[in-house]
């Protein structure tokens, strides 16, 4: 590693592959990866850096991408809580979020302002100069990159210069990756991670459907409508919130994909990817799962003095359609097909028995686990009556 002054040349070549998108790097660590050890090779004596992204996430306020030496470039998410914590509060990065102004601290000198509790951590790394500066974004909004060093004497004209230099073209570049990072996120919280990767692909034209094989899932708050007439609005919120809670988490976690929410209830889908028994068996490991959840949940409530959590669930395999349907510049990714249409009806079905879960018997003929029969019952909009079973 050159430890002299920066090479003009090499500092030009930095910032000629920041403007020409930085290819080599399909991701915005990798990004940042590859500049600080184009920066080292040029002979700037780099110790940490770290940018600093806000995001468009119901979850997650911000992360953090922390480079050092010799190490891989590292992620940590911030939640909403860290903006009323003390560490954010007397951050040097909230500052230059609110101002958009560079902030230079010298962290060896005994006359350093000690204003941010973040000048002792890097003392303790033998930090001798800190700068953290802007990164605007052509929408207004500004993040933030910091650069340490431990030379003594911290960073010179030439190597500030050459900081600064690459500052705009990276936040540039910052601006995109966070850009399509934004869409992903919000993609996957509003129509689902699968619906999602489709619709980043392209798979964005009405009528641009596929025929797949699914176990589809429905499921319903029982006594919602009576619960909504005599509960205060902001508490029927917070009681759908709480169901889902106890439902949602685990069907994601199995693999399905939840395709939308209606009313008090969801319609989710997991994907026969070959062994329609497995699908099967994600299913009903989702509704047990969801029933613990909900018992859990029902102890919370019924010492709060709140109305308990019940519900109604259907399993049914099935053809859907599944894509985008709707009017020419209004378009919903979901599925649709007599399946479908049957698996509503057992929704019913099952709210009528007074049954948390009831299945079809072709769920049952390919479920791993044996299912008592119920009987058979004619179902509104079916020719023939359907047999339907349930956990024994």
């Amino acid at each position: 590693m050159t430890n002299g002054p920066t090479r003009h040349d090499d500092m030009r070549a930095v910032v000629d592959w920041l403007v020409d998108g930085a290819r080599t790097a399909a991701t915005l660590q990798d990004a940042l990866g590859q500049l600080c050890e184009r920066l080292l090779a040029g002979g700037l004596p780099l110790h940490r850096v770290a940018v600093f992204v806000r995001t468009l996430h119901p979850d997650v306020m911000g992360q953090r991408l922390l480079w050092r030496p010799g190490e891989e470039v590292a992620i940590s998410d911030a939640d909403y809580a860290m903006l009323e914590s003390e560490t954010y509060q007397r951050s040097p990065v909230r500052i230059v979020f609110r101002t958009a102004q560079p902030i230079r601290l010298p962290v060896e000198a005994a006359d350093c302002p000690q204003d941010y509790p973040i000048v002792a951590e890097l003392r303790t790394e033998g930090v001798s100069d800190y700068l953290i500066q802007p990164l605007p974004f052509t929408s207004g909004e500004v993040d933030a990159i910091s650069w340490t060093t431990t030379r003594p004497g911290g960073f010179d004209a030439s190597e500030l210069a050459a900081l600064e230099a690459v500052r705009l073209p990276l936040a540039r570049l910052v601006e995109i990756y966070t850009l399509r990072h934004t869409a992903i996120n919000l993609l996957d919280t509003y129509v689902g991670r699968h619906a999602g990767e489709r619709i980043l692909g392209g798979r964005i034209r009405r009528g641009d459907i596929e025929r797949i094989e699914a176990v589809i899932m429905l499921t319903d708050l029982r006594d919602f409508t009576t619960l909504s007439d005599r509960l205060p609005g902001d508490e029927v919120i917070r009681l759908l919130n709480s169901y889902f809670d106890c439902v949602v988490p685990t069907i994601e976690a199995h693999g399905a994909e939840v395709l939308k929410f209606i009313g008090d209830g969801l319609l989710a889908i997991f994907a026969v990817t070959g062994d329609v028994g497995a699908a099967c068996r994600a299913a009903l490991a989702v509704s047990e799962e969801a029933r613990a959840a909900i018992a859990a949940a029902n102890a919370e409530r019924q010492r709060a003095g709140e109305p308990l959590l019940r519900h109604a669930m259907a399993l049914h395999v099935g053809d859907v359609l599944y894509g985008n349907i709707g009017s020419a510049k209004r378009l919903d990714f979901t599925t649709i097909g007599p399946a479908v249409n049957l698996t509503a009806r057992l929704e019913t079905l099952a709210r009528d028995l007074g049954r948390d879960l009831v299945v079809s018997a072709r769920f049952a003929a390919h479920s791993p686990e044996t299912l008592a029969s119920l009987g058979t019952f004619r179902l509104r909009g079916f020719r023939e009556a359907q047999e339907v079973f349930a956990p024994r």
